[in-house]
């Protein structure tokens, strides 16, 4: 069980090594005759598509006037799918038996689980009849699969078109962004999901006004707001308030009072792991203002922390012994870029 940052548990189901290597098998075999059939606006889980393609096309959208948003959330997707809607999904495009025996076979699979006085026992097993583990080298693929169901109810019945309402999905993520009024969407995607046998999440699910509130999507922050310079609306993509407040929470605890025993080169290169990592994903349109937070971070936590190895109580003494400067060519700090992740912070692909 793994925490959510709501406060919940998340099973996680981790399949043994003899298993990895076979989905990973089954995976590379499968995986292309089902990608012939997914449509654009799916970009989970991929080959070549990522969350940013996801992200420039929310842009696209907002840019050409879908400004009200529907930000749906699935309440535990999945661990509610549906096992026979599944197979009945693979079975269309997959014929072998062994192979759907295989994933009917991994559908089933037990997870081991200990309860707070280490007593184990068995979640799922023959007779479950929902769900599909995370953490599986195949699961992405059927929890994509499933929902696919609702990418081509969309483009089958031109809704795009006929509601002005443009659907954006990252595997159980999804947004959808209207022009012309939302509660025909949303009734369709109520109906759709409850076909499915899932269930929306009425307390995360909401409708958002881009002109007016933000919402977030992917770890991003997306609005609309006026150019400083033309006046102009134009969509603005950052990392959300969120994403920060982890990042800023990681370091401190990275950089603690706790962790100076350990040696130097060590606490500074977990730093920067982090920091290279988070960096790479969110160096990216109007990033700027959030990576000069996340640096600035970066540097007062580093700094604090050789303050507490060398016993410097005075603040503005550690100012002058652990400069900017020496913080990246004495101690090896990685440098977060601080301009935006394009040349034009204005434009629209």
């Amino acid at each position: 069980m793994i925490p959510k940052g709501d406060g919940s548990m998340r099973p996680l189901g981790i399949p043994t090594i003899r298993d990895r290597v076979v989905q990973m098998a089954v995976k590379l075999v499968i995986e292309p005759i089902f990608e012939a059939n997914f449509c654009d606006n799916s970009y989970g889980f991929r080959p070549r598509k990522s969350a940013h393609d996801a992200a420039d096309d929310i842009a696209h959208a907002l840019h050409k006037g879908h400004t009200q948003v529907i930000d749906a959330d699935l309440s535990k997707y999945f661990d509610t799918i549906s096992h026979s809607k599944l197979m009945a999904t693979v079975a269309e495009r997959i014929s072998d038996g062994a192979i759907l025996r295989l994933i009917r076979m991994w559908l089933k699979a037990p997870v081991v689980e200990e309860d707070e006085n280490g007593t184990k026992r068995l979640r799922g097993g023959k007779n479950n009849r929902k769900g599909t583990p995370q953490g599986g080298v195949i699961s992405p693929l059927l929890a994509n699969l499933y929902l696919h169901l609702l990418d081509r109810i969309w483009e089958r019945r031109q809704l795009d078109k006929r509601l002005g309402a443009h659907l954006v999905r990252y595997a159980d993520d999804l947004v959808v962004l209207c022009k012309r009024g939302t509660e025909q969407p949303m009734a369709i995607i109520q109906h759709i999901v409850e076909r499915l046998e899932l269930t929306l999440n009425k307390s995360k699910t909401r409708v958002v006004n881009a002109s007016q509130e933000r919402f977030d999507f992917l770890g991003f922050e997306f609005s609309i707001v006026k150019s400083w310079r033309t006046a102009n609306p134009y969509p603005h993509v950052q990392p959300s308030r969120k994403s920060l407040k982890t990042i800023k929470s990681r370091l401190t605890s990275m950089t603690r009072r706790g962790l100076t025993r350990l040696p130097l080169e060590d606490v500074v290169g977990n730093v920067n792991t982090t920091l290279r990592g988070w960096t790479g994903y969110f160096h990216y349109r109007n990033c700027s203002k959030a990576l000069s937070q996340v640096k600035e971070h970066a540097e007062q936590r580093v700094r604090t922390h050789l303050r507490k190895r060398h016993k410097i109580k005075d603040r503005d003494s550690g100012y002058l012994c652990f400069t900017n400067r020496s913080l990246y060519t004495k101690y090896g700090l990685y440098k977060v870029p601080t301009t935006a992740g394009w040349t034009n912070v204005h434009a629209v692909r």
